[in-house]
């Protein structure tokens, strides 16, 4: 660990994370009074009836599990106080967000956990519209599995042109059928596709049923929250076109037969919504997710919007980019002291598995990369299992794949195949030590995990 990240950490004890006395109060909403936070988020446990009849023990942030919505403007400062509730540390990633090292979430390497009963301040100015969300980094299968998962809105600076909007989080919980938590993490599963749910829902409801106006244009926000599960998004007679990766804009074109949204990522349809009457159902492949409802609208009918205007995001200079080769595959090995409370160490990046009970891996990064430097990342699924793998702190340009076609587009998170190598690029902005991993959660504590240097 070097000298100036051991300071931060000690530093954020007295900086950051303050004790709190008296009771919870479940709340979220725009402070009037007080100068230092426009939000106040409350995580801690609270009941859900998932399966009729049954309750289930959750976790969720101000009082509901998937946690409410957070809203920014482009541009703007995002000032929330998380106030830990829980029964053990935890803290907040803001999953897609461009952002200080010391505002990402990830404990011993940007911050100190935040410990129950205190909070922390999180301040960041949001630069990229788009649709994000945000969850722990800490015991991440269980408490992402309970709930702890929240969609984060960054509205367009100028406005998108769409009248209508939903916000729909997708997740399987791991419950039986009454209710009760089943294993968040199976070993043998974790060294194959990962732990699956058992019970699809959207916004924690199951096969619900979701209104939207006669003949309007509505814009769909797609998160898949969701510790395993990649869905294959189709909309069987549906008039659908893609606006957004990922919370970045590309060139609208039709959802096409299905799209493959794997855990971490997020897709932005325009949805033209039939008559009156005429229902649609959101599957999974061959599975019903949801039903869209027609419902009567006063409101003339609307042509599809313009396309969204681009983030603010470096452009990478192909003809001076440096190339980096990270390869994601199985270890085929297991720690031997898993009996100890050691971890399982099933898969690895460049010949290393994270050991997620090691504070001190973040003090050994896989590699380092040059401030304002450009680089070509090339990754390679050197296994038989999809790794949709996520960069923390800066967005990368998915440039080519040796599987298919690809459009170039930026994001955060790619879905990469079984033994596919794609390659993507980067303006290596942001200085910092940033996670580099699979967002299936079993992966990622199971050594699929590295840190990338930018200094």
């Amino acid at each position: 660990m070097n000298f100036s990240r051991r300071q931060m950490l000690a530093g954020l004890a007295g900086l950051g994370v303050v004790g709190l006395a008296g009771g919870a109060r479940y709340w979220l909403g725009r402070t009037e009074s007080t100068p230092t936070h426009d939000y106040e988020l409350i995580a801690a446990p609270l009941d859900v009836e998932l399966v009729p009849g049954h309750v289930t023990p959750a976790w969720g942030y101000g009082g509901q599990a998937p946690g409410l919505e957070l809203r920014a403007r482009q541009g703007d400062w995002l000032r929330v106080r998380f106030i830990n509730r829980l029964p053990e540390p935890t803290t907040i990633h803001w999953h897609g967000i461009r952002l200080p090292l010391e505002m990402d979430g990830v404990p011993y390497v940007s911050q100190l956990p935040v410990r129950p009963g205190e909070h922390f301040d999180y301040r960041f100015q949001v630069h990229d519209a788009g649709s994000f969300w945000y969850h722990p980094h800490t015991t991440s299968a269980e408490q992402l599995g309970r709930g702890l998962v929240g969609p984060l809105i960054v509205e367009e600076r100028d406005g998108s042109g769409f009248r209508h909007e939903r916000t729909l989080c997708l997740k399987n919980w791991h419950v039986d059928k009454q209710g009760a938590f089943t294993d968040f993490s199976i070993a043998r599963e974790a060294a194959r596709v990962g732990t699956l749910g058992l019970l699809s829902t959207i916004n924690g409801r199951h096969l619900p049923d979701i209104d939207l106006p006669a003949g309007q244009v509505v814009r769909l926000r797609l998160i898949n929250v969701d510790n395993t599960m990649t869905y294959r998004l189709n909309l069987p007679g549906g008039d659908a076109r893609i606006y957004a990766l990922d919370g970045n804009p590309v060139a609208p074109r039709p959802l096409g037969k299905e799209y493959w949204l794997g855990p971490g990522m997020r897709l932005d349809l325009a949805l033209r919504v039939p008559p009156a009457g005429q229902p649609l159902s959101l599957r999974n492949g061959p599975m019903r997710l949801a039903t869209f409802r027609s419902v009567g609208s006063h409101e003339a009918p609307v042509d599809w919007p313009a396309p969204l205007p681009a983030n603010p995001i470096a452009e990478p200079d192909l003809q001076r980019a440096e190339t980096l080769r990270f390869n994601f595959e199985w270890s085929g090995a297991v720690s031997r002291n898993v009996q100890q409370g050691g971890a399982h160490q099933f898969w690895q990046i460049n010949g290393k598995a994270w050991d997620i009970n090691d504070k001190t891996c973040a003090d050994r990064p896989i590699a380092s990369l040059r401030k304002d430097g450009h680089y070509v990342l090339e990754f390679r699924n050197l296994s038989q299992y999809q790794h949709p793998i996520h960069l923390h702190g800066m967005s990368f340009k998915v440039i080519g794949s040796n599987r298919r076609r690809i459009e170039p587009y930026f994001t955060d998170t790619f879905l990469l195949g079984k033994n596919e190598t794609a390659r993507v690029a980067l303006v290596a902005d942001n200085p910092g030590v940033w996670m580099l991993h699979c967002h299936v959660i079993d992966h990622m504590e199971t050594g699929l995990m590295a840190a990338i240097e930018v200094a």
